[in-house]
């Protein structure tokens, strides 16, 4: 069973790095990039004001780039009939659930905490901010990967899917966007930890979840 988990793994991160589901890793660094700097443009060259915003941006920013993969995390290999391939192997839906999540954190949660290096020198933070900003990230980016598992599996099938899936996520993901971004306006320990809570709650129920919908809409 490990071995079939490890190489399920290494097939997700190599569609999910290397392009293989259309635009692989680099396109969630880019649109984080390109929001970090037209918010600049946006909000005029204050830089106190930047220095106040631009942490709250950053997570605005992670989020949405989170979004962009959700309809190439599950339907694909709903359509191309993989999950009952791997039921007839022995792999439940729970545990292909569970490697996915893994597999959709790798490619974009380190790639988006390396880019938020660029991002916060573009909106004029300082090393204690970005310091808060990166575990924040740490915290709050698996909890959004495990959100996205789950209404990407909800709303396959669906038409209209991938527009329907970026609606539910977003609401979904206010009390890691709270949690994460308030982390920035105290000392951070709290909205840190409760960031952590949420996602821990999050990759608790993802691989449940998101399995007991890929059995509806297989059947």
């Amino acid at each position: 069973m490990i071995g079939r988990l490890a190489g399920l793994l290494r097939r997700d991160l190599g569609l999910l790095l290397l392009g293989g589901r259309r635009g692989g890793a680099m396109l969630p660094v880019l649109f984080f990039l390109a929001v970090a700097m037209l918010f600049p443009f946006a909000v005029g060259p204050d830089a106190d004001l930047l220095r106040r915003t631009g942490g709250g941006v950053i997570w605005i920013a992670a989020l949405l780039a989170a979004i962009l993969p959700l309809d190439r995390l599950v339907e694909p290999d709903i359509e191309l009939g993989f999950f009952d391939q791997w039921a007839l192997r022995g792999i439940s839906e729970e545990w292909v659930i569970a490697v996915r999540m893994v597999a959709h954190w790798l490619s974009f949660g380190p790639p988006l905490m390396l880019a938020a290096l660029p991002a916060s020198a573009l909106l004029g933070l300082d090393g204690t901010t970005l310091r808060t900003v990166e575990l924040g990230l740490l915290a709050g980016t698996p909890g959004l990967a495990a959100l996205g598992i789950i209404v990407a599996a909800i709303t396959t099938g669906l038409r209209g899917g991938a527009a329907l899936a970026g609606l539910l996520v977003i609401p979904l993901a206010v009390p890691l966007l709270v949690f994460g971004a308030g982390s920035l306006a105290s000392a951070g320990e709290s909205g840190l930890a409760l960031t952590g809570a949420v996602s821990l709650v999050l990759l608790a129920i993802a691989p449940f979840a998101a399995g007991a919908a890929i059995r509806a809409a297989r059947g």
